[in-house]
């Protein structure tokens, strides 16, 4: 046997078996494919690959922000029958994004129909929020520069303020201790109009634009609408915001 016909034997010999091993994944359009290869042999379908598109099918229509988890609430049960691709259609969707939901899906084997199952799962979102870094008073301008990020799990904490929101147009509603996250019920809109003071308000129709004084009989920020009182006929109406004490009728 010359030295080339030994290095070809070789070359089948050790190389084969590494080449017979290498198994390319695709993904389908829409997402849900979790295996699909010409040389993969036929299989069942793992919990983890079911949790894999289950979580990318939810994220996607609950259009949520943040990172999606999902564990089975009950052991798994995988098809009976193998396939070398599988698809996970999701049949009933939640109403609500929750931390333990009901789902019912189709589970397809090579595009044929295996079985519908219905899972229930334990879901967590988690997102960055900002933090207390030190105590702070009622009334405080928001400013993120003296807060911090945590990252939690929004589903469990649902009124907390996500990092990146709110800015200098809020002030503090309430007191905050150091270490806790924001909520939304902590800030409020700093008011541009407060009760007891006297407002311009201007309205228009078309290009007729009449202008008047009014009480505010309520605070309110900018955007907010409020009701005020005609001096005149002590009668209130409603009015938006515009600026500082200056309010806005919409027709």
């Amino acid at each position: 046997m010359t030295l080339r016909s030994l290095s070809s034997l070789f070359s089948l010999l050790v190389l084969a078996p590494a080449i017979a091993q290498t198994t390319p994944v695709t993904t389908s359009a829409s997402g849900n494919v979790l295996v699909s290869t010409a040389t993969q042999a036929p299989g069942t379908l793992s919990r983890e690959e079911f949790l894999l598109s289950l979580t990318r099918d939810l994220s996607a229509h609950f259009n949520v922000e943040g990172e999606m988890q999902l564990e089975m609430a009950r052991p798994w049960s995988p098809p009976t029958r193998s396939a070398i691709r599988w698809d996970v259609n999701v049949l009933d969707y939640p109403s609500t994004l929750s931390a333990s939901m009901l789902v019912r899906c189709r589970l397809l084997g090579d595009a044929a129909e295996s079985n519908e199952i219905t899972v229930v799962v334990r879901a967590s979102v988690w997102r960055d929020v900002w933090v207390a870094r030190q105590p702070i008073v009622i009334g405080a301008s928001f400013d993120p520069a003296v807060l911090d990020t945590r990252r939690v799990d929004v589903l469990r904490e649902r009124d907390v303020l996500p990092a990146g929101t709110g800015d200098r147009s809020f002030v503090f509603a309430r007191g905050v201790g150091a270490g806790r996250p924001l909520t939304w019920r902590d800030i409020v809109r700093r008011p541009l109009v407060k009760k007891g003071e006297i407002v311009e308000v201007s309205a228009t129709n078309g290009s007729l634009l009449v202008t008047m004084k009014a009480l505010a009989m309520e605070n309110g920020g900018k955007g907010e609408t409020i009701s005020v009182r005609n001096p005149e006929s002590q009668k209130n109406f409603a009015a938006v915001i515009v600026d500082e004490k200056r309010v806005q009728v919409r027709f």
